[in-house]
């Protein structure tokens, strides 16, 4: 990460009002990888129509865990629309696991899912579908553009602020009001 001046791992992208991207607009996403060659991260406010119930039982998972099987399962972005990505705080060995930061990882194998349907996962969870990526420099092209604003990442942000609110909190934790940004006010 040397060829970089500011890795972006573990920070959160905080679209800013004038990002038009469908995909993006008013998101926030959590960049789990930076380097030479490009970003990857989940975006953790977008819900997707599905519920955990409804992704576990297409992957033959029982669970009797009425609050966990409703649980919204969010859009995590564009690429790999197909693929379950996990967040969560649950330090043990799973299958496939990237560390993002001390207390936060990444998950993509079955396992962690099977553990949260035995009630045996992770205190904390967010379970996407898909994911968003960057190619090499093209991430800090559009920070240069100003389309996004970059938080430090914060379990408190992901795991206990409602996902309605993300966006303009976690643009509030450096102080900055996107709907004054924006020229317009609104509610948070």
């Amino acid at each position: 990460m040397s060829a970089l001046s500011s890795p972006l791992a573990n920070h959160l992208l905080v679209a800013l009002p004038s990002l038009l991207d469908p995909h993006f607009a008013r998101s926030v996403s959590l960049i789990c990888q930076h380097d030479e060659n490009g970003a990857m991260g989940v975006m953790v406010n977008q819900p997707s129509e599905y519920t955990l119930g409804e992704v576990l039982m297409q992957m033959d998972i029982v669970s009797d865990d009425e609050a966990l099987c409703a649980q919204p399962v969010l859009s995590g972005g564009p690429v790999h629309t197909e693929r379950g990505f996990v967040i969560h705080d649950d330090a043990r060995s799973w299958d496939s696991s990237l560390t993002v930061a001390e207390g936060l990882y990444l998950t993509t194998s079955r396992d962690i899912l099977e553990a949260m349907a035995r009630g045996e996962g992770p205190r904390h969870a967010l379970v996407t579908l898909g994911c968003a990526g960057w190619g090499a420099g093209q991430l800090e092209q559009e920070l240069a553009q100003n389309s996004w604003l970059t938080v430090p990442a914060d379990a408190g942000l992901l795991f206990d602020t409602p996902m309605d609110q993300r966006w303009q909190l976690s643009a509030a934790r450096i102080g900055v009001d996107l709907f004054r940004l924006a020229g317009y006010s609104g509610h948070a």
